[in-house]
C-alpha cells in the first residue's frame, strides 16, 4: 500500500542507506538532548513526542503533495494530465487509505462500537467482539506501520516520478521546521540547542536529498523537469 511500484522504477540502494543512517543517527541525537537538557523525562516521552511528530508530519504532507499535484497539472501539457494523474492515483490512494484506518478509532468510539453498544444478541456481540479484535490486531498496526512507510516512501510518490520523493521530503521538514518556530517548540532549552531541535532535521534531510537528485541525475539521467513531462 505504501511503497512504490511503478514498472521500471530506478532504486538507489546507496541512497536508501544513507537516509536510514541520518534517520537513526537524528532519533539518537533527539534522546540523547531530549534527556540532556530535561526535555523529556524518560525515553517514553520522548517515544511519544516522535510518534507525535510523526503524525502531525502525515497530516501536513496530506496537504501539501494535493497542492503540489495540483501545480504539477497547470504546468504540465494537456495531452500529459490523464498520465499525472494515472501515477498519482496510488499516492492518494496511500493517503486515503491511511487516513481511513485511523478515523476507525475516534468512529469506534464516538458511535459507541468499542464500548458494545451494538452487542444487543449473540450475533451482534461476536461480530462487536471480532470488529475489536481486529482494531487491534490489524487496523493499529497498519496505522503504526503506514505512517513510518508513508514518511519514508512520501506516499510512494516514486510512482510519479523519482525525483518528487526527494523534492516532497525536503519541502516537509522545512515546513515542520517553521510549525516548531511559530509553536514555540523547544521552549527552556538553551538557545544553540533550540536551534539545532528545529534546524538538525531539514539541514539534514535537505543535504540527503539533494545528494540524492544528483546521483539520480548523473547515474540515471533523472531531473526535476521531468515532472513537466514535456
Amino acid at each position: 500500500m505504501f511503497k512504490p511500484s511503478r514498472p521500471g522504477i530506478v532504486e538507489d540502494p546507496v541512497v536508501a542507506r544513507a537516509q536510514k543512517i541520518r534517520t537513526w543517527t537524528g532519533l539518537a541525537a533527539v534522546v540523547w538532548m531530549s534527556i540532556t537538557y530535561k526535555i523529556a523525562n524518560s525515553i517514553g516521552d520522548v517515544a511519544h513526542e516522535r510518534a507525535d511528530q510523526s503524525w502531525l508530519s502525515v497530516l501536513v504532507l496530506s496537504v501539501t503533495f494535493p497542492v503540489v499535484v495540483g501545480v504539477l497539472l497547470a504546468l504540465v501539457p494537456a495531452t500529459a494530465r490523464r498520465e499525472l494523474l494515472r501515477r498519482a492515483a496510488n499516492c492518494f490512494g496511500a493517503m486515503v487509505a491511511l487516513l481511513a484506518a485511523v478515523f476507525v478509532f475516534p468512529a469506534s468510539v464516538l458511535t459507541g462500537f468499542i464500548d458494545g453498544r451494538f452487542a444487543t444478541n449473540p450475533v451482534m456481540s461476536v461480530l462487536t467482539y471480532t470488529g475489536v479484535a481486529l482494531t487491534f490486531v490489524w487496523v493499529l498496526p497498519f496505522v503504526v506501520y503506514g505512517v513510518g512507510l508513508a514518511l519514508v516512501h512520501v506516499f510512494r510518490t516514486a510512482d510519479i516520478h523519482e525525483t518528487m520523493p526527494p523534492l516532497l521530503a525536503m519541502t516537509l521538514v522545512w515546513e515542520m521546521a517553521l510549525i516548531d518556530v511559530f509553536t514555540g517548540a523547544h521552549a527552556g532549552v538553551p538557545a544553540p540547542v533550540r536551534v539545532l531541535f528545529v534546524l538538525g532535521a531539514p539541514v539534514s534531510v535537505t543535504v540527503v536529498g539533494l545528494w540524492e537528485l544528483r546521483r539520480l541525475r548523473i547515474h540515471h539521467g533523472l531531473a526535476p523537469r521531468d515532472l513537466l513531462m514535456r
